[in-house]
């Protein structure tokens, strides 16, 4: 359970990048769609972690908001599968 959470943030994180990256050279962009829902499927502290490192969606208000609800609710819900 810890390996794939560890490998889905990871995941999350570097797409997070990516798109930073893509977006500073004019490119074809991730579809704020894949980032949000990456963040929603337990994806949500690498996504907080990709949004501050590399400075990327923390002025969109859908993403400020979104991402440390989603990684609130994660945390409750991994409390109370291992409780």
């Amino acid at each position: 359970m810890i390996t794939v959470l560890i490998l889905i943030n990871l995941y999350t994180f570097f797409l997070y990048g990516y798109d930073k990256y893509r977006a500073i050279h004019n490119k074809w962009r991730i579809p704020e769609a894949v980032l949000l829902s990456s963040s929603l499927f337990l994806g949500a502290l690498g996504a907080l972690l990709g949004m501050y490192v590399f400075r990327h969606k923390t002025r969109h208000k859908l993403f400020v908001w979104f991402v440390p609800f989603c990684l609130i609710l994660q945390a409750l819900i991994i409390i109370f599968i291992i409780e």
